[in-house]
């Protein structure tokens, strides 16, 4: 069985200073959610945390947004109204990670013949 198959989604915003991210449950949720507002975001959102790559694409490292940089770019620090302007003019983006190489239990020693 592999290791490590996952399947990702999350939105990609480019603001003006920064680039932000959120994790989202799946595409779908996602679109329901815009054709639908009454869908709460708990259902939409997987985790309540923004998250900012330094201008460096979705790809790169993230690291949590401060209520400064939120301020900066929307106009206030409450996370749920700054999430609702990421899913509106944010890029969905889906990736499939590989599966993960190497031992499988490194308590065995090596196991190599002598």
């Amino acid at each position: 069985m592999p290791r490590g198959n996952a399947h990702q989604s999350k939105v990609h915003y480019q603001g003006k200073d920064e680039d932000f991210v959120i994790f989202v449950d799946d595409v779908q949720s996602v679109q329901n959610w815009k054709e639908d507002r009454s869908i709460p975001l708990a259902q939409v959102v997987s985790g309540f945390k923004i998250f900012v790559t330094h201008k460096h694409g979705a790809q790169n490292a993230h690291d949590a947004a401060s209520k400064q940089t939120l301020e900066n770019e929307f106009g206030t620090h409450n996370e749920d109204e700054c999430m609702i302007k990421i899913l509106e003019g944010g890029a969905l983006q889906e990736t499939e990670t590989g599966e993960r190489q190497g031992p499988k239990n490194d308590t065995m020693g090596a196991r190599q013949a002598h």
